[in-house]
């Protein structure tokens, strides 16, 4: 049992020490603390929302080019509703034009335009993250540059004995608002990027798996049943 007192104690001395910065940053750390709560929301509704959108490309392209081989046009348009995300939508708009003898070049203009509308929902609020990394790291400067002016105002109508105190707590100002801000900056850019790298992904297995398609379509166009 000792340890997980031990342990117990060191988390509960670890938050007092957290709040105590917090409570030590002064009316800044509000705007921070806002910015840090929108930066952990559009997180989790990102990795929500791209792991709803997001599909095994290989797996999913295994069997739709399988039965568009076997020329069951009919049930490859129903396998691409049954799975909806980004890729199936896009695919799908080919598939349409290909239902409806439409010749290649209206079958790849489908396409290309399932990409451009289906690109905005990919991305949603992704670009949010570097504002809000950007508006924490200037948020937290305002707040040292509030600190250290206080600081010194303080200082220069203190008497002696209270010159260290006022420093110290216009100092205590500015570093916390400083280190909560780049905490936050931090995490919004590291997420920032990772999203956009799943995002870029998403957009080029629409993109390669609408080119692969396409040549499959025209390499077998005599086999297709489109009634």
């Amino acid at each position: 049992m000792e340890p997980d007192v031990a342990q117990a104690a060191a988390a509960a001395e670890e938050m007092n020490f957290v709040m105590t910065a917090f409570a030590e940053g002064g009316v800044v750390m509000f705007f921070i603390a806002a910015i840090g709560i929108l930066t952990i929301l559009l997180v989790l509704e990102r990795f929500l929302t791209l792991k709803s959108m997001s599909i095994d490309k290989h797996d999913f392209n295994e069997h739709l080019f399988g039965m568009i081989l076997r020329g069951d046009v009919q049930q490859s348009i129903a396998f691409c509703d049954s799975k909806p995300a980004p890729l199936t939508n896009t695919l799908k708009a080919g598939l349409v034009q290909v239902m409806n003898n439409r010749p290649d070049e209206e079958v790849q203009v489908a396409m290309d335009a399932s990409v451009l509308r289906e690109s905005p929902r990919v991305e949603g609020w992704t670009g949010f993250l570097a504002v809000f990394g950007n508006l924490a790291t200037l948020t937290g400067l305002t707040g040292t540059i509030i600190g250290m002016i206080t600081s010194f105002k303080g200082v220069s109508a203190a008497d002696d004995a209270e010159k260290a105190q006022k420093l110290s707590q216009g100092i205590s100002e500015a570093l916390n608002c400083t280190a909560f801000g780049l905490i936050v900056a931090l995490i919004a850019i590291l997420f920032f990027g990772y999203f956009q790298i799943r995002v870029s992904r998403l957009i080029n297995d629409m993109q390669e798996s609408s080119m692969s398609m396409m040549n499959l379509v025209t390499a077998n166009r005599d086999k297709l049943k489109l009634g």
